[in-house]
């Protein structure tokens, strides 16, 4: 596959399949040059000294449109050209196709093209009455040449009759699709762990002929899980949500290669994409989006990817495989450390009087760093603070705050607390770790122990074993 090169200035006929303005049987028309006239053929002027141009709805006197509903007769009221002028940027490759049939037998017609007043035949089509004959070429803008003419002109037709001959229908000449992906991130960011983002990507056609076989594809970003059934066709053709299923319609995941797939364009279907009109014809192109979440090893990492298409230029005699890359979003994530804490008692039965010994242990397990780490454990009613040694930071024993401080990733701090039973009962005290940094999983932030406490033996009498 080759990637198309900056998009050159759009060239595209107008009214290519004389679908405007609707016609019943017969009608023959003002050409747009006649500003004022009710009624006239968008797009098309002609030679003729009347300004007229001749449309035929499908099936009048039995001939069938080749393309769409309608399509045009050369030959109005005499012998003359219908073309078109367009800008043209010099150097451009410019694709041309057409349908052409005779009237009442063989007529011939030539295609020129070049400057206006300087056109340069580049073909001849001569055609019967049994069907529709079908040409496509190439034409490349010389240098200095921004205006380039596209036109039929009456050779002959059958019959002698001037009026009569050269039918026109399916006309296109201008540049090759080019597709132009733009993606977003809904929110932005920075962003937390756990946090769902949804990926948005447009599709616009900024060239003249439409894009075949579309099909647009974007691997969930390492870092991320893609969240299922969010897959959804935003606007334009075949609007609306998808499912993650293969071949039932126009989107799948593809959990082997943890991508996402849109078939998009007129047409699309489960098996392949359709055709995406460029953006006179669909100014806001095709928009899709997926969701997916931030995953823990994602911490305090940049999120980046890119969509790709790849789709095809029908207008030859070959199709010609291209793609396109979007921009790359990047979504920043912010530090996650999940803190995991161990409290234990030496005994968990005393007795007034005796001494508790609680050991309490907080952990990062990542994947970032944590700053500001705090371990809250309030000793409980019926115990009096007696002493505390830790690693790291200090014990206030008014507010029951460990104030540890900064705690790298894998790294592992402990404090030995001591208090004094007071009162016989049962005790239980928590211990939660806290952080700055968001913790992805707070089940393991806390753990408690209690302790039973009993009351003191009965003091022995003094008199014992005396007379």
């Amino acid at each position: 596959m080759t990637t198309p090169p900056a998009a050159p200035l759009r060239v595209t006929l107008a009214n290519g399949s004389f679908e405007q303005p609707a016609v019943t049987g017969v009608e023959i028309l003002p050409d747009a040059s006649q500003t004022q006239a009710a009624k006239r053929v968008p797009g098309w002027l002609t030679t003729a000294s009347d300004h007229r141009i001749e449309l035929w709805q499908s099936g009048f006197q039995g001939v069938p449109a080749a393309d769409g509903a309608q399509f045009a007769e050369l030959n109005a009221n005499e012998v003359s050209t219908l073309y078109q002028d367009l800008p043209t940027t010099p150097g451009t490759k410019l694709y041309w196709r057409l349908y052409h049939r005779g009237r009442q037998g063989q007529d011939t017609m030539a295609l020129d093209i070049g400057a206006p007043g300087n056109t340069v035949e580049q073909r001849r089509f001569t055609d019967g009455t049994t069907a529709w004959g079908y040409y496509t070429g190439t034409y490349t803008v010389p240098a200095g040449q921004t205006t380039t003419r596209f036109a039929f002109r009456s050779l002959s037709a059958a019959g002698g009759n001037r009026s009569v001959g050269n039918f026109l229908d399916g006309i296109f000449f201008g540049t090759a699709p080019h597709v132009e992906l733009a993606k977003t991130a809904v929110p932005a960011g920075p962003l937390e762990v756990g946090d769902v983002v949804t990926y948005r990507i447009t599709a616009r056609n900024e060239g003249g002929g439409g894009a075949e076989n579309l099909v647009l594809s974007d691997v969930v970003p390492q870092g991320m899980t893609y969240l299922p059934g969010s897959l959804r066709v935003v606007d334009g053709p075949n609007a609306g949500a998808k499912s993650d299923a293969r071949g039932d319609d126009q989107a799948y995941y593809d959990a082997a290669a943890n991508k996402v797939v849109f078939h998009l364009g007129n047409g699309a279907s489960g098996g392949q994409g359709g055709s995406l009109p460029n953006t006179e014809a669909l100014p806001a192109g095709t928009t899709v989006e997926y969701r997916a979440v931030i995953d823990r090893a994602a911490g305090g990492k940049q999120i980046s990817n890119t969509a790709t298409a790849a789709y095809e230029n029908r207008l030859g005699d070959t199709p010609e495989p291209l793609t396109s890359t979007s921009n790359e979003q990047i979504t920043e994530v912010r530090p996650a450390a999940d803190l995991a804490v161990t409290k234990a008692a030496d005994a968990t039965t005393v007795t007034v009087g005796q001494t508790v010994t609680y050991r309490i242990t907080v952990r990062n397990t990542g994947p970032n760093d944590s700053s500001g780490v705090t371990v809250t454990d309030r000793l409980p009613d019926g115990l009096a603070f007696l002493s505390a040694d830790g690693t790291d930071g200090s014990y206030d024993p008014a507010t029951g705050r460990w104030t540890v401080g900064d705690l790298a990733d894998g790294a592992t701090a402990t404090l030995v607390l001591r208090a004094k039973a007071t009162k016989a009962g049962p005790t239980g005290n928590t211990a939660t770790a806290t952080a700055n940094e968001k913790d992805p999983d707070t089940t393991n932030n806390t753990d408690t122990v209690s302790v039973c406490v009993e009351p003191a033996p009965s003091c022995c009498d003094p008199c014992a074993g005396q007379e």
